[in-house]
């Protein structure tokens, strides 16, 4: 049986590679691995010339980590540390819209999952160290065991709402990786399901009328934790069941 297609959004970056300096489409490949090692079949998704016939093609799709989001898309002006990629926020934001509104089930991490909100009305903090007087979020060298190679990740706690998604995958508790300096402040179309309970963060976000729509603000695709990923696997394996034939 055919794997589930999942689309893993990309940004494109200036490499050297070999003796060539070129424009590439991107994405570390712990993503790809994720989604292999849960059960799924990855295509990367880039932002040049975007269009949502992309997603006639998928079963799911994963809104990666990235760059800061422009905060003129939810009507706020940028701080200084805020650092914008402009045109994977217009490829994103249209292709986020338009997976929930097919009900496509839809995963997004860390940038993704800030791109949820603010696609569906919402709004971030520009900067947590303003917020909540500390840069734990984004730690020391050294100091997330989560992850294999992870320099500057953090690591803490999460708690999850009883009868949420979030809940049923996660259990009340877990303990997460961390690198992120933005957040969620107004999930917009999404309810907030998870926090750091040291300082109320949010760390995920549902949608409550969609089959699938979930976003971590943490990194589970540098983890040994696919939970998330499983979860979107099987969803998208139930979304391709019951799509209609043609």
């Amino acid at each position: 049986m055919r794997r589930p297609l999942i689309g893993l959004t990309a940004y494109a970056q200036q490499v050297h590679y070999g003796r060539n300096d070129m424009m590439a489409g991107m994405l570390p490949m712990t993503y790809v691995r994720a989604v292999h090692a849960s059960g799924g079949r990855a295509v990367l998704i880039t932002p040049d010339d975007p269009g949502t016939d992309v997603l006639d093609s998928l079963d799911g799709i994963v809104f990666t980590g990235g760059a800061d989001i422009d905060p003129a898309h939810y009507g706020a002006e940028p701080h200084p540390r805020t650092e914008v990629d402009t045109e994977r926020d217009a490829a994103e934001l249209m292709l986020m819209r338009a997976a929930l509104d097919a009900d496509l089930p839809v995963l997004g991490i860390c940038r993704g999952h800030q791109v949820m909100a603010v696609a569906t009305g919402g709004a971030l903090h520009q900067h947590l160290p303003d917020l909540i007087g500390h840069d734990r979020h984004r730690a020391a060298t050294g100091t997330d065991p989560l992850a294999a190679g992870a320099g500057d990740y953090g690591r803490h706690d999460v708690v999850t709402a009883e009868g949420s998604r979030a809940h049923d995958l996660l259990g009340r508790h877990t303990t997460v990786n961390s690198f992120h300096h933005q957040a969620v402040a107004d999930p917009g179309a999404f309810v907030a399901t998870g926090w750091c309970p040291d300082d109320r963060v949010v760390e995920v976000i549902e949608h409550p009328g969609r089959g699938f729509a979930l976003g971590v603000q943490w990194h589970p695709e540098r983890t040994s934790d696919l939970r998330v990923f499983a979860a979107l696997t099987r969803a998208a394996l139930l979304n391709r069941e019951m799509a209609p034939a043609v």
